[in-house]
């Protein structure tokens, strides 16, 4: 099993909504490097921390799990889609998506106090120019950022 966290913007999908849905597709990445940690990284399983980001209460927001591994994300093939992609064959599709299934809210854990933790100063989160909306985090990472939340 793995650990992962995944940027959302609250105002368009949020924990609260993944709640409400239950399981949800990760759809929407359109960054190379995150599409290949997606198709190739995540699997079955793995642990995710929701981050909203965007927003007044930047931050950890929530636990879910993978519980479906990468497959073609349909909306790059849909006109009508924030997310289409025109240059996306269906033969090869370009982009991909997994699902997530809710599992808990957390107290949300600031950036703030994030970047403040020194046993968070090498997550991908708080180095200079990383914007990357999925992003891979540690045992321990996973492990002080739930303790962080004073509900473990």
């Amino acid at each position: 099993m793995a650990y992962w966290l995944f940027k959302t913007e609250p105002d368009t999908f949020s924990i609260d909504t993944l709640k409400k849905q239950t399981v949800s597709c990760w759809e929407g990445v359109r960054n190379y490097q995150a599409r290949n940690m997606m198709r190739d990284d995540i699997k079955l399983g793995d642990q995710v921390l929701i981050y909203h980001s965007s927003c007044k209460d930047v931050g950890v927001a929530g636990v879910a799990t993978v519980v479906k591994e990468a497959y073609p994300d349909h909306f790059q093939f849909d006109p009508e889609s924030p997310y289409y992609d025109p240059k996306s064959d269906p033969d090869n599709p370009r982009w991909v998506m997994v699902d997530v299934e809710y599992q808990r809210h957390l107290r949300l854990v600031s950036l703030k106090r994030i970047k403040a933790n020194p046993a968070l100063a090498e997550m991908p989160l708080v180095k200079r120019g990383s914007r990357l909306s999925i992003m891979p985090v540690t045992e321990a990472q996973w492990q002080e950022i739930l303790a962080m939340t004073g509900q473990f």
